[in-house]
């Protein structure tokens, strides 16, 4: 296969595809089990989407991060519906056109499946009709019969516990959680109660790297995807923008800008993906919370 021309670049020359498997949840489990670092990046246009998988990329979400990065708004919560189908769509179109192997998991934004769990069944069913391969929702406690209800029905689901941005005011801002002993076991016991649902991934987001590291070893079938969270994780996600070094406000500490030492873009998100791999990214020192 001929390298692409981008706007942002040449693409680096793919695997052929007969060598190029498509990811899955089996392939997954199998990365996890043997402890090989899973690699996840947030997508939100066709471009960018191919150039990550052309690097390697595993897992790609398509965040609700888009209301931030490229809608201009100061949380997730402004995100619609609408908006996730179209950037997964997007995101989708981008892997198809290149062959492209990663798995695509779409977030469920705000107000769309906190109502009922046939509310997050409707959702999440626009969201997989566009491409996506797996769904993300976030928090613990209720959510864990909405995971089991859309798992029964065949819609993969990813968790996400720790800082969940579309909860950040009850949160009471962008701050770390799972600190101190009661807050750790509050969380380690809604993990449990959600791999038990059926959740096959789980991002943990800004907790104490020991604790994600303990969580990472007693969770069998639910791999963990940290992101401020320590190197102890089973896999690490980024926004694209910020480890391009591309942020309209202040950086988080826990990210490294892969563009500072490369020429390229094809070139940052090929660091990235040998820095997870070969457990360089993320330095715990930067974060020791």
């Amino acid at each position: 296969m001929p390298n692409a021309a981008t706007p942002y670049g040449t693409l680096p020359p793919a695997s052929p595809p007969s060598l190029r498997k498509p990811l899955s949840l089996p392939r997954l489990a199998d990365l996890h089990a043997r402890g090989e670092k899973i690699t996840m990046l947030t997508a939100y246009d066709a471009t960018f989407a191919a150039m990550a998988d052309a690097a390697g990329v595993e897992c790609l979400l398509v965040g609700d991060s888009v209301g931030m990065v490229c809608q201009g708004l100061h949380s997730t919560v402004g995100v619609t519906l609408d908006t996730m189908r179209y950037h997964t769509e997007s995101v989708f179109r981008g892997l198809r056109r290149v062959q492209g192997t990663a798995w695509l998991i779409a977030d469920l934004p705000f107000g769309s499946y906190q109502e009922s769990r046939e509310q997050a069944l409707a959702s999440a069913t626009v969201l997989m009709q566009a491409g996506a391969h797996m769904v993300k929702l976030e928090g613990g406690g209720w959510t864990t019969e909405t995971v089991r209800f859309l798992v029964e029905r065949g819609i993969p689901v990813c968790a996400h516990l720790g800082l969940t941005p579309q909860t950040v005011h009850a949160l009471g801002g962008y701050r770390v959680q799972g600190k101190g002993s009661e807050a750790a076991a509050l969380l380690k016991q809604q993990a449990h109660a959600l791999q038990d649902a059926g959740a096959a991934m789980m991002v943990l987001e800004m907790v104490p790297a020991a604790l994600a590291a303990e969580l990472t070893g007693e969770l069998k079938h639910c791999a963990t995807v940290g992101i401020g969270a320590g190197r102890g994780t089973a896999g690490q996600v980024l926004v694209l923008h910020d480890m391009l070094g591309i942020n309209l406000g202040k950086m988080p500490k826990f990210v490294r800008n892969f563009m500072a030492d490369a020429p390229g873009v094809a070139q940052a998100l090929a660091a990235y993906v040998r820095a997870v791999k070969d457990g360089s990214f993320p330095d715990d020192q930067l974060h020791a919370w």
